[in-house]
């Protein structure tokens, strides 16, 4: 079993429905979402195209999955999480845009967001404590031989290449998309997403994700919310 911590929006944002109904899989319940029709693309097609990120559900990675240290409990991963949100301020992203990352399609942020860049290399340096070392063959897996210097420190001192100055915020969309695909999937993202990315995205809470099983799916299985617990209404996570 792996955790995550993530963003992702809370369970009522019409940014929320959207990406289950396009990923086929709610992120909250982990329940199947039978596809809409997608004018450009064949369900078959976005079966395809979807099946990776459908099993990690719609996210923001800030601390990429890692199993408990052996020392460490899920209750004490909770309780730190909460109390680190409360050390936290609500902030916004302008705005979302989809993207092309390599052969890839995500959302990511259409301007560089210090506050996101700095939550993210905060909650890598303040969890670190509960990761369990890498095995050799989850090192192998990263392709260690194709990583920058500043990459493989990053592999060896964080269980992942893409934090700190390396990390890119983005939720992914897609699996790999070859060249000749790209425009027909490009174009349907944009009309099934870019309706409900005009407002800025509200970063208000943090959620851990779980993974279910040995390489099953992932769910959100608590959302943190951001900021003192005197200013919120809620005074404890929502749970999935």
């Amino acid at each position: 079993m792996r955790y995550a911590i993530c963003f992702t929006p809370a369970a009522s944002d019409p940014l929320t429905h959207v990406a289950a109904n396009w990923l086929g899989r709610n992120v909250f319940s982990g329940e199947m979402v039978e596809p809409t029709a997608i004018r450009g693309l064949s369900i078959h097609e976005i079966a395809f195209h979807t099946a990776m990120p459908r099993r990690y559900g719609f996210h923001g990675v800030l601390k990429a999955p890692f199993r408990l240290a052996a020392d460490m409990s899920e209750a004490q991963l909770l309780r730190d999480l909460m109390r680190f949100c409360g050390t936290l301020s609500p902030f916004q992203i302008r705005k979302l845009e989809v993207m092309r990352l390599g052969g890839f399609y995500s959302l990511a942020p259409s301007w560089p967001c210090e506050h996101l860049h700095h939550l993210a290399s905060s909650v890598v340096q303040e969890f670190d404590r509960f990761r369990a070392p890498l095995s050799e063959a989850e090192i192998e897996r990263t392709d260690p031989g194709a990583l920058s210097a500043a990459q493989f420190t990053n592999l060896h001192r964080w269980g992942n290449p893409y934090v700190m100055d390396e990390f890119r915020f983005h939720m992914p969309l897609t699996g790999h998309v070859s060249q000749c695909d790209m425009p027909r999937v490009e174009q349907a993202l944009r009309n099934v997403f870019e309706p409900v990315l005009a407002d800025p995205i509200n970063v208000a809470n943090v959620a851990l994700m779980i993974e279910e099983g040995n390489g099953g799916p992932f769910r959100v299985h608590s959302l943190h919310p951001i900021g003192k617990v005197s200013a919120r209404r809620d005074r404890v996570p929502v749970f999935a």
